[in-house]
């Protein structure tokens, strides 16, 4: 069985569990630091609501991104900006076509995540703002990637495609 849990990054002169904005994740613990105040904070759980990322990049003043990671075979990614806004899509998206089956809606996977061109163009913008100056098709190549062989590791890699936290 692979891991399930969250992976928070944020930038913030405090420790992100200090944050309000991330009160009801108690026991998180830092995975990751970076130049220029960012974290990466790892909340092991399958189940609950780790909070907001709107939230926290409104409360730290800075973009905000979660991944969830689903058994190290996919990750849903969550992010935020103060000015530009929330997005979402996932990684590895064979893997996750697969653990959301066959939707009695006749929903698709596009339905619920922007598709890896569009997701690259949004987080080049997440990117910029965050001060960082960085080009979609590494972005695009992550999002288009399989889980080699953990979701994890596709999750570190669009954090150093962002400017965010070097591999």
């Amino acid at each position: 069985m692979g891991y399930w849990g969250y992976l928070v990054v944020g930038r913030s002169e405090r420790p992100l569990d200090e944050l309000a904005a991330l009160s009801g994740a108690q026991g998180m613990s830092l995975r990751a630091s970076a130049p220029g105040g960012w974290q990466v904070w790892e909340y092991p759980s399958g189940d609950g609501d780790i909070g907001s990322m709107n939230a926290l990049a409104e409360e730290s003043g800075a973009p905000a991104l979660f991944g969830y990671v689903m058994d190290s075979a996919c990750a849903v990614v969550e992010a935020a900006g103060p000015q530009s806004g929330a997005w979402s899509t996932c990684l590895a998206r064979a893997a996750m076509a697969g653990y959301l089956g066959a939707d009695k809606e006749g929903l698709t996977l596009e339905d619920y995540f922007l598709e890896p061109r569009d997701a690259a163009e949004r987080a080049v913008a997440w990117a910029a703002e965050a001060g960082h100056e960085v080009s979609d098709g590494p972005l695009l190549d992550v999002l288009t990637a399989d889980a080699d062989p953990l979701a994890e590791n596709l999750f570190f890699r669009m954090l150093d495609r962002l400017g965010v936290v070097p591999l």
